[in-house]
C-alpha cells in the first residue's frame, strides 16, 4: 500500500499543495493574510483531510474509553520560571558573527545531551521551559540561528548611516548601504548556513553527538542537519516542522537555473529590495501584527506569552533585523528538500519522533503524516488542544514525551514508548488523556498516539473517510 500512497501524495498534488502552503505563509509573514487564511484552509482542508475533525483509525475516541494519566507538570510552578538555572553565553564562529544560546543542566555529567532549535522569528527564550524542565536531568542547549534572535551580526555588514531625513523619524538600519564590509561578502541565512551552524556548535560546544529538536523552521534544520551529519545525531523530534523553505533555487543544485535570479539575499540588498524590505518589515514588525501571529499559533489563547512577545519585539528594534529578514526571504532552497532529508535520516537509521499540534493553523497535522507515511517506523504523537508551538503551549506533555523518547532509545528498547506499553498499542495506536497541574488547576490535554508498527493504509482510509464526512457536513 505504500505505492498507492506515494502515488497519491508525490504528484501534481502535493506539488500543488507546496504552492498553495508556501505563498499562504508568506502572506501571514507579510500580514496580509490574517483573515483570508480561512479560505485557504477551507479548500485545503477538503482536498487533503486535514480538518479539526480528522478521525483516526485505530484510536478510541468515546470519553469513557480514553485512559487518562497524570504526568508531572513544570518544576515549581507552571510557569517554568524555576527549576534548573539558565546560562546565557556567546559562542563567536565567525568574524563579526557570534552566536546567542543558552545551556542548562551541565553538572548532569555523562547525562544525554539535548539541543532546542527555534523556529522563524524566535530564538532560545522559546526553550525556556524545556531547559529549565528537562535540565534538571539532561545537559540542554538551545541556540539562536545567525540573523535571527540574539544572534545578529555586531556591526553593519552594509554601512550606510540613517534611511531618510533625520525628519522621517525612521531609526538607523543597518545592511542598506551600496557596500558590503568583507565579513560579509558572502554572508546569506539560508538553511545552508544554519546547518553548518549547527554542526559547528555540536562539535566545538557540545563536542558530543546529540538529540536534536526542532520547531517549525528549527524541524528542517535539525532534519537537514541530521541527514548530512548522521554520526553527530543520537535522535531527532520535530515539532510540527515545516516541511519546505525558501523560493529561490539552490545555486549548487540547480546551477543553471539560480542564475536567472540576479539576487539571493546576501550583501548589500538592491534598491529595490530595500524599499520593499521598508515597507514589508514596517508592518511585520509592528506590535499589533506580532500579537494577531501569537493568536494564530497559540490554540490555547490564555497561555502566557508576554515574555515570547517582548522578546521579539526586542530582535525586531536591533538595527540589523530587516536586512537579515530580506537575506533570509531570499535566501535560496537547501541542497537537499525535506522529503530528500527524511530519505537520508532512513538510510542512515537516524531515529525520528514526530510530535504535533493538531491545532496548528500553519503547518497543519497532515504534514507530520506525511512524514510518518514516508518514515511508518516512527512513533507520532498528535496533541490536541496545541498550535504551532506546542513546546511553549503544552510543554508539559511535550517535556513528558521527550523523556520518554530518549529513554526508549537510551536504553535500546528495553523501556517502551511512551503511551505505547501496552501489548498492541504499537500497531493500531492508542487515544490518551494526559492529566497535569498548572497554576494550581488540573488541566488535560488528549494525545494521539502511534508507534512502529502502525499500517500506512489505515492511516490513508482514516483521512478519506474524514474527507467524505466533511464534505458531507457541508
Amino acid at each position: 500500500m505504500s505505492s498507492f500512497g506515494a502515488s497519491c501524495q508525490d504528484g501534481y498534488e502535493i506539488e500543488n499543495l507546496y504552492q498553495k502552503e508556501g505563498g499562504r505563509l508568506l502572506g501571514l509573514l507579510e500580514g496580509s493574510a490574517n483573515h483570508a487564511s480561512s479560505r485557504t484552509a477551507k479548500d485545503y482542508c477538503n482536498y487533503y483531510v486535514t480538518d479539526g475533525n480528522t478521525g483516526l483509525t485505530g484510536v478510541s475516541t468515546k470519553a469513557d474509553e480514553v485512559t487518562k494519566v497524570f504526568i508531572p507538570g513544570l518544576p515549581e510552578g507552571s510557569d517554568g520560571n524555576k527549576g534548573s538555572p539558565i546560562s546565557s553565553c556567546f559562542w563567536e564562529w565567525k568574524p563579526k558573527l557570534s552566536v546567542h544560546y543558552e545551556k542548562s543542566g551541565s553538572e548532569n555529567v555523562g547525562a544525554p545531551a539535548v539541543l532546542f532549535l527555534p523556529g522563524f522569528g524566535v530564538g532560545t527564550f522559546h526553550y525556556e521551559k524545556q531547559l529549565r524542565d528537562l535540565g534538571r536531568e539532561y545537559r540542554v542547549w538551545a541556540l539562536d540561528f545567525l540573523g535571527q534572535g540574539m544572534s545578529l551580526p555586531s556591526e553593519d555588514p552594509a554601512p550606510s548611516g540613517k534611511m531618510g531625513d533625520s525628519s522621517d523619524g525612521m531609526e538607523v538600519m543597518w545592511g542598506f548601504g551600496d557596500q558590503s564590509e568583507p565579513w560579509a561578502h558572502e554572508l546569506v541565512y539560508s538553511v545552508d548556513l544554519w546547518r553548518d551552524q549547527v554542526q559547528h556548535f555540536v562539535e566545538e560546544v557540545i563536542s558530543e553527538p546529540v538529540y536534536l529538536v526542532g520547531n517549525s523552521l528549527g524541524g528542517y534544520v535539525a532534519l537537514y542537519f541530521a541527514a548530512c551529519n548522521p554520526h553527530l545525531v543520537k535522535g531527532v523530534t520535530l515539532l510540527n516542522a515545516t516541511p519546505f523553505w525558501g523560493f529561490l533555487p539552490n545555486p549548487i543544485r540547480s546551477p543553471r537555473f539560480s542564475k536567472i535570479f540576479p539576487w539571493a539575499g546576501t550583501f548589500p540588498l538592491p534598491e529595490n529590495v530595500k524599499k520593499l524590505t521598508q515597507f514589508v518589515w514596517q508592518k511585520i514588525s509592528d506590535p499589533q501584527s506580532i500579537q494577531e501571529v501569537l493568536k494564530q499559533v497559540y490554540a490555547d489563547h490564555s497561555t502566557k506569552v508576554d515574555n515570547v512577545f517582548s522578546r521579539i519585539i526586542e530582535t525586531t528594534q536591533h538595527p540589523a533585523a530587516a536586512a537579515a529578514f530580506a537575506s533570509i526571504m531570499f535566501a535560496p532552497q537547501g541542497q537537499l528538500s525535506f522529503q530528500e532529508a527524511l530519505s537520508r535520516c532512513k538510510m542512515q537509521s537516524v531515529p525520528i519522533c514526530l510530535m504535533y499540534g493538531k491545532e496548528d493553523p500553519w503547518v497543519r497535522p497532515v504534514w507530520g503524516f506525511k512524514v510518518k507515511r514516508q518514515l511508518p517506523e516512527v512513533p507520532y504523537y498528535e496533541i490536541s488542544p496545541a498550535g504551532h508551538c506546542p513546546h511553549d503551549e503544552v510543554p508539559e506533555v511535550v517535556n513528558y514525551l521527550l523523556r520518554g523518547w530518549i529513554k526508549n532509545l537510551e536504553s535500546q528498547g528495553s523501556a517502551s514508548l511512551p503511551l505505547l506499553e501496552e501489548p498492541g498499542s504499537t500497531q493500531y495506536g492508542v487515544s490518551k488523556e494526559l492529566e497535569y497541574i498548572k497554576d494550581n488547576e488540573r488541566k488535560s490535554v488528549q494525545v494521539h498516539a502511534y508507534g512502529s508498527k502502525f499500517s500506512v493504509w489505515n492511516l490513508i482510509r482514516s483521512f478519506l473517510r474524514s474527507s467524505f464526512a466533511g464534505l458531507n457536513s457541508h
